[in-house]
């Protein structure tokens, strides 16, 4: 492979939004488009904000205590 070859991947890349903001994404920072865009989204996986809540189910036990 080539330095050619290895570049070309990185510049063909896609500039999509960010998905912070809405803005294109930059090379530098792909796929937000700045450090801080990046830095809010470390904080919301940090506090969990990117958490799907749980359905509670309620177990039909019988008396011996087996699950049916």
């Amino acid at each position: 492979m080539t330095a050619a070859s290895g570049d070309a991947g990185e510049q063909g890349r896609r500039m999509r939004p960010c998905p912070i903001c809405s803005k294109l994404s930059t090379q530098a920072d792909y796929p937000f488009c700045s450090d801080r865009c990046a830095k809010i989204d470390l904080h919301r996986w940090m506090v969990e904000g990117y958490s799907i809540p749980a359905v509670e189910t309620d177990d039909d036990e019988t008396e011996d205590g087996e699950t049916r």
